[in-house]
């Protein structure tokens, strides 16, 4: 075996035994360090990372219990769950054996030992040492990437009445198991918000599948999401696992379910009402765990009266049911979504001093969104990337002016806001001198004044 770069301690009350192994395998390892007193284990791996350890089973005179040895191989995986811990007895227990392996030790040598198999014993115990630390690596890493896939879901932006009462929905709703529907336009947010609800769930530790089923055709449909075994059709070359049993444990997201054929639905019925999926190829069910969340753009209510989706499958996923309304209707919002969204790709683009100028808020709030909050994303994106200079003008946004509301916001304020927003704006045309904005409005000075004072400016 190469030196491996790593540091194996060997613990062993009889010093002979030390020294047989030191020389043995000091040759591959970066160090080898011996000890005979167990007591002395704690303050080295406090400060020392070993690969391996090797450890007697007894340590006491004419015992031969082997529990010396399960205590100190306890304290050593308490300490560090990824070192590889192997056990040596002269006593061929096997009822002990299993028991050490059970408390987490990776293998058991007998002494008398063959040099060869232990150092093949040793040199695996590396390798699973290493693998240890990629696992541990990989998870870090996926950790960190659930974070940052969180930071781009976990502002839920929205201050007006109806957004408000959403999330006091999803609020309510995240903790239970209960099934949940998410309706409303393309661009609204469904996704957004079915992340938000798994984020606020007892199943946030577990995985999210989201699943496009719009996307899957009829013969896809089944081995896409209850899986399929090696040679069950042509191109199945070896097992696969569906999205349901993937996600058992967590939450399963069906995006555009109200696009399901009426045979599709049967199917995604069954495994719902089992709570099993059967894969292609096999007969054998296999039981699932997951939290449903499903989403569609389409009247699910109206298509049900007209045959073409299953009023028992709406049932099923409509326990709780959450109606997203379009940015058009919550244009309060659009400018909290804005600023949110400039913040964001201002640091993306590396642009930290950008501003909307008020004429670019009021073409944006005049603006209908077909596409709503994904299309105010992607719109506020390509303004920040073309724009020259650091501040965003109404020519800097790129929107299709067949959408453009030129009543607004006429029609969506009262007298009093007309007059109080005229005053504002007079204001500002004459720089606050109260007697020019009075001309500009015709009216008198003392009239402007009590105006200001009645709104508060």
């Amino acid at each position: 075996m190469e030196k491996n770069g790593r540091k194996l301690l060997i613990v062993d009350d009889d010093k002979s035994v030390l020294k047989a192994l030191e020389l043995l395998l000091e040759p591959d390892f970066k160090k080898v360090q011996t000890i005979s007193n167990p007591n002395l284990i704690p303050g080295i791996i406090r400060f020392e990372q070993f690969a391996v350890i090797l450890l007697d089973m007894n340590f006491s005179a004419g015992v031969s219990t082997g529990n010396e040895g399960l205590f100190w191989l306890r304290k050593i995986l308490k300490s560090n769950s990824n070192t590889v811990v192997v056990l040596i007895t002269a006593y061929g227990d096997v009822e002990l054996a299993v028991k050490a392996i059970k408390e987490g030790a990776t293998d058991f040598i007998l002494k008398p030992w063959d040099n060869e198999k232990l150092k093949a014993t040793v040199h695996i115990a590396v390798k699973l040492y290493e693998s240890r630390l990629e696992v541990e690596k990989l998870k870090s890493k996926q950790k960190h990437l659930k974070e940052d896939i969180e930071k781009q879901y976990q502002q839920l932006v929205g201050s007006s009445p109806a957004m408000k009462e959403v999330l006091q929905t999803v609020k309510k709703v995240a903790r239970t198991d209960a099934n949940i529907l998410i309706l409303g336009e393309n661009g609204t947010g469904k996704e957004l918000i079915a992340r938000e609800i798994h984020r606020q769930s007892a199943r946030s530790e577990e995985v999210l599948i989201s699943v496009d089923v719009a996307a899957l055709s009829e013969t896809l449909f089944e081995s896409e999401l209850f899986g399929h075994k090696r040679g069950s059709f042509t191109d199945a070359k070896e097992d696969r696992k569906g999205r349901f049993e993937t996600a058992s444990g967590g939450t399963l997201f069906l995006d555009e379910i109200g696009n399901l054929s009426i045979s599709l639905q049967a199917k995604l019925l069954a495994a719902l009402e089992n709570r099993e999926i059967t894969p292609l190829g096999s007969n054998t069910p296999i039981p699932v765990d997951i939290r449903l969340i499903s989403a569609t753009n389409k009247p699910v209510s109206k298509m049900v009266k007209e045959n073409v989706f299953r009023e028992d499958l709406l049932y099923r996923i409509n326990t709780i049911q959450i109606e997203l309304p379009p940015l058009r209707e919550i244009r309060d919002d659009i400018l909290l979504l804005t600023e949110f969204f400039l913040k964001q790709f201002a640091q993306k683009y590396e642009k930290p001093f950008l501003k909307i100028d008020r004429r670019a808020m009021d073409k944006l709030k005049r603006y209908s969104w077909p596409g709503n909050v994904r299309e105010l994303k992607h719109t506020v994106e390509k303004a920040v990337i073309l724009c020259e200079s650091d501040v965003l003008k109404p020519e800097d946004f790129l929107t299709d002016y067949r959408h453009l509301d030129e009543d607004y916001p006429r029609k969506a304020m009262k007298l009093e806001e007309l007059e109080k927003q005229a005053i504002i704006n007079a204001l500002r045309n004459n720089y606050g001198i109260l007697t020019d904005a009075a001309k500009e409005l015709g009216i008198a000075r003392q009239t402007i004044y009590n105006k200001m004072q009645k709104y508060g400016l």
